[in-house]
């Protein structure tokens, strides 16, 4: 991997980890584009580009994660705020957890073709309009059961094409919770599953060992793609809660809907 097709790749993961558009499907659409397509070799910047979005996601509610540990260790004798949402993010943690330790190999292998991430572009729209359209009644604070519902479609969209944003915002949506919350509660839930997939790349390019991880990619093309998806993360953050409050999640669903189909007929004749 060159510098530009870093910068590229670390433009696309940047905007696409918080975007409801699904940043693995991206990649993968970008990498073939690209030429970008051993994985072995590109590990390293594969960790890059998520402690990039990770530090990009404290940088933007850096006030909410302070909010939560002031909060988190105060006890006057029932849960407050903060530890009730500190507790929905582990609960929300769970299905992925699950599926990162027990189901990691089987997930890996659906990146090995584009016709599911097409496929799975669709099935994003689709949730997002039915999200748009649905009006259940507005609740107040997320429950311990909506937290654990929202993070089994984190879990699911570790589906190269389903949007790991869109399908926890438009899974809270549908539960009927306000939508001021639900952004803040994706990133903020997000943070320990992608430290967790980082990890376990750390893991594999310890197995396959350092030097063969890092011989797809130079030093300074590594910088490039993690300073490129930080600063893409922080705008992509920025602007997606900004839109989630406004109600502006169909425009999203249209262009999954675009891409996905257009993906899908370039596999067909491909």
């Amino acid at each position: 991997m060159n510098e530009i097709q870093a910068l590229l790749m670390g433009i696309f993961q940047g905007l696409t980890e918080y975007l409801p558009v699904s940043s693995s499907g991206h990649l993968a659409i970008a990498g073939e584009l690209l030429n970008v397509q051993d994985p072995d070799q590109i590990m390293s910047f594969t960790v890059a580009v998520h402690v990039a979005t990770v530090l990009s996601t404290i940088v933007i509610l850096w006030k909410e994660i302070i909010w939560i540990f002031k909060g988190l260790f105060k006890w006057d004798g029932k849960l407050n705020n903060e530890q009730k949402y500190a507790i929905n993010i582990i609960i929300s943690m769970i299905p992925i957890g699950v599926v990162g330790v027990f189901f990691k190999d089987y997930i890996e292998q659906a990146f090995s073709g584009l016709m599911i991430v097409g496929c799975c572009l669709v099935v994003t729209s689709l949730l997002l309009g039915f999200s748009f359209f649905a009006k259940p009644r507005s609740k107040e604070n997320i429950s311990f059961i909506d937290a654990f519902v929202i993070g089994i479609a984190q879990a699911i969209a570790a589906l190269p094409g389903l949007s790991r944003s869109g399908s926890t915002i438009g899974t809270g949506l549908i539960l009927g919770d306000k939508k001021e919350n639900l952004a803040q509660f994706s990133f903020l839930m997000a943070i320990p599953p992608i430290l967790g997939m980082a990890l376990l790349d750390v893991k594999d390019m310890l197995e396959v060992g350092v030097e063969k991880a890092m011989a797809g990619i130079t030093p300074m093309a590594l910088v490039i793609g993690f300073v490129a998806a930080f600063i893409t993360g922080c705008l992509a953050c920025k602007i997606m809660i900004s839109l989630v409050k406004k109600g502006k999640m169909i425009w999203f669903a249209a262009y999954c809907a675009v891409v996905g189909v257009a993906v899908i007929i370039w596999q067909c004749f491909a």
